[in-house]
């Protein structure tokens, strides 16, 4: 399956390329192109020659954007040549597509390795901040406006939330307030950093919750977070309903 959207990628990419560079000679019918000078101007003889380059390029482009950057470009040469030719492979289709789930599994260990190793760091000097309190769990929070009465929400609670959630890195992944609308959930339903930390909220209050990755989504992030990722929650709780 893998190999296959890998494939399938690169055709894709390709086929934007070609359709990007005809809408181009559409829109401006007058233009010539300019071609970049190389140390070799006779390497293309005719337009099955940049055409080839031009998939060589895609193809690239495309092996790099899903964490093949490091192939073994004499090995990828002899993959196409002999599967162009007809000639026996030299591995088979389930050798293959072992060979993909065991690289993706490796490069998704390592990039969650690094990103857990970044996310203890970032929480050990945010902790030493004046105002954030480090809970046993590993939670962080910070009070950024006091609650207008003592009611607090439980496990067994629907609260309703504003919040922006935003990668250590600044990268904003989710926000109510950017849609304009509360959300309104169970509160046993969402990651523990929630569970534990809107526990200690009052009504009308606004905290900054500091999520170390076990306590939200672990190695299992979405694609817009990643593995083990540690998160940044501005929650603001408006109502309880118990």
């Amino acid at each position: 399956m893998k190999q296959s959207f890998l494939v399938f990628t690169c055709l894709l990419l390709v086929m934007a390329g070609f359709s990007q560079a005809k809408k181009t000679a559409v829109s401006k019918p007058a233009a010539k192109p300019v071609a970049k000078k190389t140390a070799s101007p006779n390497l293309f003889k005719n337009n099955l020659d940049s055409t080839s380059y031009a998939l060589g390029v895609r193809i690239a482009q495309s092996l790099k954007a899903q964490g093949f950057d490091n192939v073994n470009m004499s090995l990828f040469q002899k993959g196409l040549t002999d599967q162009k030719a007809n000639k026996a492979v030299l591995l088979d289709d389930a050798a293959i597509q072992q060979c993909f789930t065991r690289f993706q599994q490796t490069a998704s260990e390592e990039k969650a390795s690094a990103a857990k190793k970044e996310g203890q760091a970032f929480l050990a000097q945010n902790g030493k901040r004046a105002g954030v309190v480090t809970l046993p769990s590993g939670l962080q929070y910070e009070v950024l406006k006091a609650g207008t009465d003592n009611t607090k929400p439980t496990l067994a609670s629907k609260v309703k939330c504003h919040y922006t959630g935003t990668l250590i890195n600044g990268t904003k992944f989710d926000s109510s307030v950017d849609r304009g609308e509360p959300i309104t959930f169970q509160l046993s339903n969402v990651i523990r950093g929630w569970q534990e930390g809107l526990q200690l909220m009052t009504v009308g209050s606004k905290w900054k919750l500091y999520i170390p990755a076990d306590l939200a989504y672990g190695d299992n992030g979405p694609p817009n977070i990643g593995p083990s990722a540690t998160l940044i929650f501005e929650v603001e709780l408006l109502g309880v309903e118990n």
